[in-house]
């Protein structure tokens, strides 16, 4: 808790990312949550990984060890042989409450039908769905997740990074048009914010801090911005124990 306000934050790291050396262990993200005020996160493994399953068991031990401070994500590549079977553990045996979609790694084409089977298994193993928006154009387009959302409009998607800055519009006009479609702000400055929120309300957006060395940063924007107290408390904490509630 920072101030008067609790804080999920919606967008971490847990483990050892393939590509790029970086790693993450569950008392190092505990040192990290307490000094900075964060009461919970959503634990995702890195994009690349050595062992997708074991990448999977990691965030589970640290979600059994602090069940009240973490929840655990799963990311896996959607097109090997193992998803369906990986992805129904990681929901009915670990109890994961989100699926992570990688765009620069995962190269599934959301408005294509042939991506259906993603979202589909989303839906039946009742985990809302993460996608990195912003760099990984083409399919990392904010605006190619309308197709999905539209397709199935019980499944909560959130577009991670917002666009990135760059294609914050369009993230804005996906969430617009989509009610399903939630926003995650790390990576926006605090005017980009502010114009998400002249479009979108705040109970549809979250924060998430991506790596250690940016939650300051993240949370601080939030407190500095001239709007209602009720509104920082959506961002900071309600819009993501509400979608994260297992």
């Amino acid at each position: 808790m920072k101030g008067a306000h609790r804080i999920f934050d919606t967008h971490t790291h847990l483990g050892t990312a393939r590509h790029s050396g970086r790693t993450m262990r569950m008392d190092s993200m505990l040192h990290d949550m307490d000094a900075h005020g964060v009461d919970r996160s959503l634990l995702i493994p890195f994009p690349v990984v050595e062992d997708e399953r074991a990448a999977h068991d990691e965030i589970a031990m640290a979600v059994r060890a602090h069940p009240d401070r973490f929840l655990g994500c799963a990311c896996l590549h959607p097109w090997t042989n193992h998803f369906q079977q990986e992805l129904k553990r990681c929901s009915e045996e670990l109890g994961f409450g989100a699926l992570k979609l990688q765009p620069q790694y995962h190269g599934l084409n959301p408005i294509s039908r042939r991506s259906d089977f993603f979202f589909e298994a989303a839906l039946q193993y009742k985990l809302a769905v993460v996608v990195h928006t912003g760099a990984g154009a083409p399919f990392a387009l904010p605006s190619l997740y309308i197709a999905p959302a539209r397709r199935y409009p019980e499944l909560a998607i959130i577009l991670g990074h917002a666009g990135g800055g760059l294609y914050v519009a369009e993230a804005i006009v996906a969430a617009d048009v989509c009610p399903n479609i939630f926003i995650e702000l790390s990576s926006l400055m605090p005017h980009h914010v502010l114009e998400v929120l002249n479009h979108v309300s705040s109970d549809r957006l979250m924060i998430g801090s991506d790596l250690p060395e940016s939650v300051d940063t993240e949370i601080g924007k939030i407190f500095t911005l001239d709007v209602e107290e009720h509104v920082k408390q959506d961002i900071l904490w309600n819009t993501g124990a509400r979608l994260f509630s297992r």
